[in-house]
């Protein structure tokens, strides 16, 4: 934006600067024209007087009053020129700055959508992580709570004795299968017996 805003500023400087060439070109051949005005009514004027000499001299100096004032007025053009060519350049600095600017704020403006897409992505992940948290810890509770009145009515049984320390699933699941295996044989035993 600063470079723009620099460009600007000497764009502006050369349009006034070729504002004041082109007047002072239009102010030059105003003189030019009034010289050849004036030359064309001393020309004639001198027609009619008999003093040659004086007549040639005066013709001489209005000569090169013309070539200074046409040379004075070429000098403009081709200064003119340049300054055209110059304004040129920088218009089309300008403009490919400002194609520049825009391509980067088209960037940035997509990389801020990604940003907040990725921001949106990341905040359903952790509402979601922390449903998975509470979920979880629901269920290891409700298993502990299974796990325990599975122990207390694996123990609870006649002749079981209640555990010194802490069980394993495998020990737990033993006891169990333990009691399963003498409740068949009761069952297999009372049966052979006709006992229902």
């Amino acid at each position: 934006t600063g470079t723009i805003s620099s460009l600007q500023r000497q764009l502006e400087i050369q349009e006034s600067q070729l504002r004041r060439i082109k007047s002072e070109k239009e102010m030059l051949q105003k003189k030019l024209t009034e010289r050849e005005n004036q030359l064309q009514a001393m020309s004639t004027k001198f027609c009619s007087l008999r003093e040659e000499q004086k007549h040639e001299e005066m013709m001489m100096t209005i000569e090169q009053e013309n070539c200074s004032l046409q040379q004075v007025v070429t000098e403009q053009e081709s200064k003119l020129a340049e300054q055209n060519k110059l304004i040129s350049e920088l218009q089309g600095t300008v403009s490919q700055l400002q194609a520049e600017v825009l391509t980067s704020r088209y960037h940035i403006h997509k990389q801020q959508r990604a940003q907040e897409a990725i921001q949106s992505q990341a905040e359903t992940l952790q509402h979601r992580e922390l449903q998975t948290r509470v979920a979880l810890e629901c269920i290891t509770s409700k298993f502990e709570r299974y796990r325990s009145k599975i122990i207390q009515a694996t123990f609870s049984t006649a002749g079981s004795k209640p555990p010194q320390a802490e069980l394993t699933d495998e020990e737990v699941l033993e006891a169990m299968q333990k009691i399963i295996n003498e409740r068949v044989e009761f069952h297999q035993m009372l049966k052979q017996k006709g006992i229902r």
